[in-house]
């Protein structure tokens, strides 16, 4: 590892149109076919063209689901984040202590910011403090309260309202990388054009299709081996299957399993990941406001049908929020306790949405479709592209909602997610679920300090959670990577927040 140049002063960022965004990278994954470090006598390198599966959704705001674009990129990064093992890591953090129950002292390793200024306390400081004034809030800020300070030359003091015992779990959240002050604009727009941190810099983005990024000489992990990359935004899972194949593109996220066969055997790379893919229930209004027709939609799933034919055999039939990825979850899982016995349906009408950037969801949605109808449910089933969907879901416009979710995502943390996603104040609550009993399980579980306490503490608020049925786990995911012949050092990471890296090239 190097150290960054001094700068020579501040560099303007390149003009781009405001718009929100942000991301961070999280590195320590197995990288494909080479090492993932960069070498710090790197030549120019060839740029590298990349699909991705999800164009922006949010204006790439980076506290929302659009989060994680750039961090898979190598653009942003935050003061950690995730290793191999799902414990935090340093990242602009080099070390971190906590204090008392509800302070933290992060110590910044040297770096500088993009735009040539140097990553100080101040800007680290100010940066946390935007993402804790932005409406809504990013997932991994659910439920939590905190300020950030400075503290002399090097330290950044985090203090939360409550005691968050993985507050350095939380610190590694997409949603909370770290951005020059010159990123932040009035009414909360934020240009991360120059502003960020990572091995490469964005410099343009073309609309939802596309986007460049140039590598970042000073990046404190060392220069990145690849010049630059160049990123299209391909939704159509065969379009970026025969771009890959093609030769148009060298690396293609999300192969869907229908094209896996379709690639040369050594330009897959199978991971598991620790998403799951689920059926919610909007149990504000509608149909599946009764618990007993809940009921009655998850007794008639049959996920192994799901597993078996819809993602032939790269998946695992649903077990709960928590797939086989989460090494840990399977010896913990409590039984769920107080579900309704389950109604006749007697032709309720109901509406299934899902999004077709993963295409074995509108295949699986298709199947539940002919399960309920066979329970006696009438259903109409809407597909849309996921930008176009999401605000609606959010809204309970839906009955239904088929979606794949990374558990672990947001921030690492097991209970995170289900206070984002499952309490009355959740950010992501596609089930629209606010139920007492629910947040009283989860509230203890934020509580809880000790990592086997904690992970027991997630899977009894998991028990709470699935007894209400407002989500029926179906399938735990294997995700496909298509990378081309002559790629390497791609980071195959379990959490999806890491893809191209400083040792990323062909």
């Amino acid at each position: 590892m190097r150290f960054p140049r001094r700068p020579r002063g501040p560099r303007p960022p390149r003009p781009l149109a405001a718009f929100l965004l942000t991301p961070l990278l999280a590195g320590c994954f197995a990288s494909s076919g080479g090492d993932d470090a960069a070498a710090s006598g790197a030549g120019d390198g060839s740029r590298l063209r990349v699909a991705l599966a999800f164009p922006p959704a949010e204006n790439l705001s980076p506290y929302g689901a659009d989060a994680t674009i750039l961090s898979r990129l190598g653009v942003t990064e935050g003061l950690t984040g995730l290793d191999a093992n799902g414990a935090a890591a340093p990242a602009l953090a080099a070390s971190w202590r906590r204090e008392d129950a509800r302070n933290w002292l992060f110590t910044l390793r040297e770096a500088v910011f993009q735009d040539g200024t140097e990553v100080t306390p101040a800007a680290v400081a100010a940066s946390l403090t935007h993402a804790t004034e932005a409406e809504p809030a990013p997932a991994a800020l659910s439920g939590v309260t905190l300020t950030a300070k400075a503290e002399g030359g090097t330290g950044v003091r985090v203090t939360t309202a409550a005691p968050d015992p993985v507050l350095p779990l939380r610190l590694s959240s997409p949603g909370l990388a770290v951005l020059a002050p010159k990123a932040y604009g009035t009414k909360g727009a934020v240009d991360p054009a120059g502003t960020a941190t990572g091995p490469f810099e964005l410099t343009g983005v073309t609309g939802a299709t596309a986007a460049g990024l140039d590598r970042f000489d000073d990046y404190w992990g060392g220069r990145a081996q690849a010049s630059g990359v160049d990123v299209r935004f391909i939704a159509d899972g065969t379009a970026r299957a025969n771009a890959l194949r093609t030769g148009q593109v060298d690396l293609a996220e999300a192969i869907p399993v229908s094209q896996a066969a379709t690639l040369d055997a050594d330009t897959r790379r199978e991971t598991a990941t620790t998403r799951t893919t689920s059926l919610l229930l909007n149990v504000k209004s509608g149909v599946f406001k009764d618990p007993a027709l809940r009921a009655a939609a998850r007794a008639a799933v049959d996920t192994s049908a799901l597993a078996k034919g819809v993602y032939e055999g790269h998946a695992d039939a649903g077990a709960g929020i928590y797939g086989p990825a989460v090494t840990w979850a399977e010896g913990k899982r409590v039984e769920p306790a107080g579900r309704a016995k389950a109604g006749s349906p007697g032709g309720a009408s109901l509406t299934l949405a899902t999004y077709a950037n993963r295409p074995e969801l509108p295949e699986a949605a298709q199947v539940l479709k002919q399960q309920l109808e066979k329970a006696g449910f009438k259903v109409k089933l809407e597909v849309r592209e996921y930008s176009r969907l999401e605000s609606d879901a959010l809204a309970g416009k839906f009955d239904a909602f088929v979606g794949a979710r990374n558990s672990l995502l947001d921030t690492g943390d097991p209970v995170s997610l289900l206070a984002g996603d499952f309490t009355c104040d959740g950010g992501y609550n596609l089930a629209l679920l606010c139920d007492k009993g629910v947040d009283r399980a989860v509230a203890e579980a934020q509580t809880v300090a000790g990592t086997d306490e904690r992970q027991d503490a997630a899977m009894a608020a998991e028990a709470a959670i699935l007894g209400t049925d407002a989500v029926v786990p179906l399938v735990h995911q294997r995700v496909i990577t298509g990378v081309g012949a002559k790629v390497s050092g791609v980071l195959l990471d379990p959490y999806e927040r890491a893809l191209v890296g400083a040792g990323t090239r062909r």
